[in-house]
């Protein structure tokens, strides 16, 4: 038997249940700026039966596009494949519309509200705010604090910015790592009117040969080009951009390539990354290196954070080595 969800809570029964895997709060304290405070997502209360949420982003001069995940956010019941829907919406009088046909969602004080087309009710979302379950997490011991908001002494061209934060400043590390595991925390600028490539971008450069991106892709398909894919090699397995202004976090566990005595490559890194506790990338193979910073090639290196003109700001940077590498 087949059943296909076409509308907000039409079959909200056959996803009860579901958990969440990532800690959500209802938002507190929204920006002054409308389109930032309205920006987010929306999902059922505790109490409520899951299986629908949405993402709302701001696209400018007041207006947005919706995305209806059906089974719950990315990442906390909603996965790569699984069924979506988008409508574009207006920012009019504090109250925004978003017409699909087959339903019609209002947002007004952090509350969204489906309906269908003839005025039934479909059901209603609030607005939360997801976090990390790694955010904030301290440096274990044995491991090398690369930025705790005090300097930024471990870095060639290490910039702080708004006090305590650590610019994107085509920085890298002074000490060169092979073999690892990574905990980085950022945050992308809020760029409603700019797009693609323009909004928020940077990169993690794993051991300087291998971008993650990073960027603006709140509510976008997830590309290896967007927010938690690996350049030119591969995409995120879901995409857990949350949106921009929130922080963020990338673990890494890093495995690096190996090289014999003529310097020819016997076998290519590795990599398993987490995108705000979730695995987007799964111990895959990186064939070759990514364009930006160094080519592929043997020995350790630095971790670069890349530079591309927009103000994305990190934190919390910690590594671990795990032996030289052969």
């Amino acid at each position: 038997m087949t059943i296909r969800v076409t509308s907000f809570f039409s079959c909200a029964w056959l996803m009860a249940g579901l958990a969440c895997s990532l800690p959500m709060a209802s938002a507190a304290d929204p920006p002054s700026d409308p389109e930032l405070a309205l920006q987010g997502e929306y999902a059922p209360g505790e109490k409520d039966e899951k299986g629908h949420a949405v993402q709302v982003i701001a696209l400018g001069d007041k207006k947005f596009e919706i995305v209806h995940y059906i089974g719950g956010l990315p990442g906390d019941g909603w996965k790569r494949g699984d069924m979506k829907e988008k409508a574009q919406g207006e920012l009019k009088d504090g109250v925004a519309t978003f017409t699909h046909k087959e339903w019609i969602a209002v947002i007004k004080d952090g509350k969204l509200t489906a309906k269908k087309p003839d005025g039934e009710l479909l059901g209603t979302l609030t607005k939360v705010e997801r976090t990390s379950p790694t955010m904030g997490v301290k440096a274990p011991e044995g491991a090398t604090v690369l930025f705790d908001g005090k300097n930024a002494d471990a870095w060639n061209n290490g910039k702080i910015v708004e006090g305590s934060l650590l610019g994107a400043t085509n920085c890298s590390t002074k000490k060169q790592f092979g073999d690892h595991t990574l905990h980085i925390e950022f945050r992308t600028p809020f760029m409603p009117k700019a797009r693609g490539q323009g909004r928020g971008n940077s990169g993690v450069y794993v051991q300087g040969r291998y971008e993650c991106q990073v960027l603006d892709s709140f509510g976008l398909e997830g590309e290896n080009n967007e927010c938690g894919g690996i350049y030119t090699i591969a995409k995120p397995i879901v995409n857990m951009c949350f949106p921009p202004t929130t922080w963020q976090t990338y673990d890494m566990d890093f495995t690096a390539a190996k090289y014999d005595a003529a310097g020819k490559k016997t076998t290519n890194a590795k990599v398993t990354i987490k995108h705000n506790g979730v695995v987007i990338h799964d111990n895959i193979e990186l064939p070759k290196g990514t364009p930006g910073y160094k080519n592929e090639g043997a020995g350790p290196e630095s971790i670069f954070l890349q530079d591309h003109g927009n103000p994305v700001a990190f934190r919390n940077i910690w590594i671990v080595e795990k032996g030289a590498t052969k």
